[in-house]
């Protein structure tokens, strides 16, 4: 099946894609192994090193794991040749979690997280947890004053109901799995809001992730507008944001493009994911519900986990943008890919700016996720 970008094919098939000239240069890092985890540091090329902790090699003693040190040259070159090929500002980045190469494509460049964020909201969240400072059974009370915009399931229910009240651990389950926001801003409000999320990032040197104000403002200000709180009821944040001078809207996105207020780089997360699954940013605990719980995750299909062949295992966040004449501020997939052999792979493909239709999106995710795959071994 052929998907056009921009007048130009892509055979998801053969994954095979036209060179464009003018894209910035791949960049390639390697970060060694640590027993300590040291503050965040910039290596060569504009790269950024972030401290993941001691890999874990897969495998059996005696035996030799070519794909532990360095990354496949053929998985290198297929992935420069992806992103080459697909129009607008694109990161990739691919981490081997039990190794030590990693391998990126606009990796230290900051791209519109979106629903990604949602990951950091959680991993804060959790971490209170272990420090005895939240409990998974505490109970919190969402009403009409505390509803958001987009996708937020949980509307319908405070609306018949006058509100509800959740625990912690079932807000986790529907801000993740669900990617509700409403759910992920009473979990943002419970655990001290913006600034404790980024006091997390911060303490544990995630590098170059961002968090914003939360999806209310967040949103509000990407479109041009000063939130109401009227906005959260049916379509009235887009009949508010349709009624905007075109200007207006197009000065706000390209604001927000430049310079994204919950900006990360598919480098510092490709890190952050394989230290979530070494175990070195929460209690054995907390990582493994995390990790079941993203296990669960219903958005994006058919994005990067579509790309995996069968005995593949997939756990993921993803994260989309609003749209402006075509074009979406925002197109993300992040995760955890496992080998049929227990081997995983930090897998993530952002999208800051692009015109190129759905199909042709996920059609790109496929086919990194499909080269992982592929060189996996090699």
């Amino acid at each position: 099946m052929n998907f056009e970008f921009s007048g130009r094919p892509l055979l998801a098939v053969t994954m095979s894609a036209v060179v464009l000239a003018g894209c910035v240069s791949s960049a390639t890092f390697v970060p060694p192994p640590r027993a300590q985890q040291p503050t965040a540091a910039r290596g060569p090329a504009g790269t950024v090193t972030v401290p993941i902790g001691q890999p874990v090699r897969s495998a059996l003693p005696g035996t030799i794991d070519p794909g532990f040190r360095r990354a496949p040259a053929g998985l290198t070159d297929r992935i420069e040749t992806l992103w080459r090929g697909f129009p607008g500002k694109t990161g990739i980045a691919v981490q081997r979690i039990d190794g030590e190469w990693a391998i990126a494509q606009r990796g230290p460049d900051l791209f519109p997280q979106q629903s990604v964020s949602k990951l950091w909201v959680t991993l804060a969240v959790l971490d209170a947890v272990d420090q005895g400072r939240l409990s998974m059974d505490q109970r919190v009370r969402i009403g009409p004053e505390d509803l958001t915009l987009f996708h937020q399931p949980i509307a319908a229910r405070v609306q018949s109901e006058g509100s509800v009240t959740m625990t912690v651990r079932d807000l986790i389950e529907t801000a993740i799995t669900h990617s509700d926001n409403t759910a992920n801003d009473s979990l943002l409000r419970t655990v001290g809001g913006p600034a404790a999320v980024r006091a997390f990032i911060s303490k544990n040197d995630l590098g170059a992730i961002r968090f914003g104000p939360g999806e209310r403002l967040l949103q509000s200000g990407t479109a041009g507008l000063t939130w109401q709180q009227s906005y959260s009821r049916g379509r009235n944040f887009q009949a508010a944001r349709a009624a905007l001078a075109p200007a207006t809207r197009k000065a706000a996105m390209d604001n927000y493009l430049a310079n994204p207020v919950d900006g990360a780089s598919p480098a510092a997360i490709a890190s952050a994911l394989t230290r979530l699954a070494r175990g070195t940013l929460l209690s054995p605990t907390s990582t493994d519900y995390l990790l079941g719980v993203m296990s669960r995750t219903r958005s994006g299909p058919r994005r990067l986990k579509a790309g995996l062949p069968p005995g593949w295992e997939f756990l993921h966040k993803t994260g989309t943008g609003q749209d402006l004449n075509g074009m979406t501020a925002g197109y993300n997939d992040i995760g955890i890919a496992t080998a049929p052999d227990g081997t995983r792979y930090a897998i993530v493909v952002m999208m800051g700016n692009t015109t190129s239709g759905i199909p042709a999106r996920m059609a790109l995710m496929q086919a990194v996720s499909r080269a992982v795959a592929e060189f996996h071994g090699k």
